[in-house]
């Protein structure tokens, strides 16, 4: 993993919301935009921004269907990062 995707993860989960999407896309097999959300009292565009940030990242995968929107946590590289994260020790 490089330095620059590092940080870039580091700096993504570093918003509490956004590493609460996260989780719950971790916490299953797929999970659609809306479920992401849900609770989070957020509004779709946020959410969208939250989940781009989280792709752009590197961290999810999204698969689309029609118009919806279905996310997967990319695990290799959650493993990765948190085998360089704990490096730092």
């Amino acid at each position: 993993m490089t330095a620059k995707q590092f940080s870039r993860i580091s700096k993504a989960i570093s918003d509490a919301k956004r590493y609460r999407i996260l989780q719950r896309i971790a916490g299953g097999r797929e999970l659609s935009c809306s479920d992401a959300s849900r609770g989070l009292g957020i509004t779709a565009a946020t959410c969208s921004h939250h989940l781009k940030e989280l792709h752009d990242a590197g961290l999810i995968e999204v698969r689309r269907e029609g118009k919806f929107g279905y996310m997967r946590l990319r695990k290799r590289i959650w493993q990765q990062y948190l085998a360089q994260l704990a490096k730092l020790r």
